[in-house]
């Protein structure tokens, strides 16, 4: 008897082990132990690779646990069945619920939440342990994963390899959950968000409108292009002959005023052209993050935005490119433009050429901003017409009322949230 209980309790805690395991591998955070992995944890490198064969790893465990369970289930019988030989229906009974009581509370449930408490230090203790089970039942595992897929083939299941990297989506979903104790959390989140999404965004969403750029006439007479580049709180200005379609070159305010203090005679002697550098074309398609190495190779912080007929869209620089993923970032020489203005009534006064994803980042909104970059165009594309001042639209829970235009051009809209919306209209 004093046996029987000594081999009961080495197999109820192996089976508790190996329970406890499952949990573990399974919900153990793959981050982390790369992480620890770099750090030189050798049973952070066994874990981490034990997991690229997860579903044999688990398969392994599964099998060991069930062959516990049943030895458990056989000896704990014969230890009820010496108490009780006297009275062998009530011993079939007994043994039945108090075998499914041990092994459920025991065996499952008690040893898988210990491992959820602190997997990664379980895991660390126990890695060890799994890899050399784990090698001892790999031939049988083989041998039945490979009957399992033959059975999902017949029946006509595709078995595909597993990828276990992350993708952009679950990079996306573990940013939002991260929940951190500052104040500075949410502009965290939004600056690893708009790192992902590099890759999806176009210069062309991102960079100065031509009507907004500050270009030089080459034409000029070079006293009156130094007036306009000293009045001017730019750094670089486009330099234009002929018509503003037309770029010669790049007038950079230091390689100017170096070349005015090293001239010698008249001013309007100097050839603004000759000290112009040559302009960099990019096509409005190329995403920032193309644009991003493009800055970094050329070791150039301005480029000319271009359409596919080769007209002037707009200037991007490298300081746009890095507020899209850090937010607006002002100099002294910034020239402030409050581009959103809130309002008493929970609205907000928005110029036309504010862009989508600003207020989308700024305000935690939905709208889209695949169609058009700004609000104004946004407003044009979605509901097909030049609206008039004073014209209101209703989309999307959002209240959007004209207040000036230009022309042809949205130049300023007042915009009433969904929520400030829905508390109006109960009012």
């Amino acid at each position: 008897m004093f046996t029987l209980l000594i081999v009961f309790v080495v197999l109820l805690l192996s089976s508790s082990f190996f329970s406890a395991s499952e949990t573990a591998i399974t919900f153990a955070s793959r981050p982390k132990l790369h992480q620890l992995a770099k750090a030189g944890s050798k049973s952070a490198k066994i874990i981490r690779d034990l997991q690229r064969h997860l579903s044999m790893v688990i398969s392994a465990v599964l099998a060991y646990n069930t062959l516990l369970n049943a030895a458990i289930a056989s000896v704990l019988a014969s230890i009820i069945f010496d108490f009780l030989e006297e009275n062998s229906t009530i011993a079939a009974v007994g043994t039945s619920i108090f075998t499914g009581t041990i092994i459920l509370v025991f065996a499952e449930m008690l040893p898988k939440t210990l491992a959820i408490q602190d997997t990664t230090r379980f895991l660390m203790f126990a890695a060890p342990s799994i890899k050399f089970f784990y090698n001892l039942f790999l031939p049988i595992n083989k041998a039945l994963s490979f009957l399992i897929t033959l059975f999902l083939r017949a029946v006509g299941v595709k078995v595909t390899p597993v990828d276990h990297h992350a993708s952009v989506e679950e990079l996306r979903g573990a940013i939002d959950m991260h929940d951190g104790p500052g104040q500075d959390t949410p502009h965290e989140k939004a600056m690893l968000k708009s790192i992902l999404d590099l890759g999806s965004v176009q210069v062309s969403e991102i960079m100065v409108h031509r009507q907004n750029v500050t270009m030089v006439n080459a034409d000029d007479s070079p006293t009156e292009i130094v007036d306009q580049v000293l009045a001017c709180p730019y750094t670089r200005l486009p330099l234009w002959q002929g018509n503003t379609d037309n770029i010669v070159g790049i007038v950079n305010t230091k390689a100017l005023l170096r070349a005015v203090r090293a001239h010698s005679g008249l001013l309007d002697d100097l050839n603004i052209i000759d000290i112009a550098h040559k302009p960099w074309f990019t096509p409005e398609s190329t995403d920032l993050l193309e644009q991003l190495h493009a800055f970094r190779q050329r070791r150039e912080h301005f480029s000319l935005v271009v359409d596919e007929y080769g007209s002037l869209m707009g200037i991007v620089t490298l300081e746009d490119v890095l507020e899209e993923i850090v937010g607006d970032i002002a100099d002294e020489h910034d020239v402030t433009v409050r581009g959103v203005r809130p309002q008493p009534d929970g609205s907000f006064v928005i110029y036309g050429n504010v862009t989508i994803r600003d207020l989308n980042r700024q305000f935690d909104w939905e709208l889209p901003d695949d169609v058009a970059a700004t609000l104004a165009g946004l407003l044009i594309n979605q509901f097909r017409i030049l609206p008039t001042v004073g014209q209101i639209f209703n989309w999307r829970g959002f209240r959007f009322e004209i207040l000036r235009r230009q022309r042809n051009q949205i130049t300023l809209v007042k915009v009433m949230p969904a929520a400030q919306v829905i508390q109006s209209t109960r009012k």
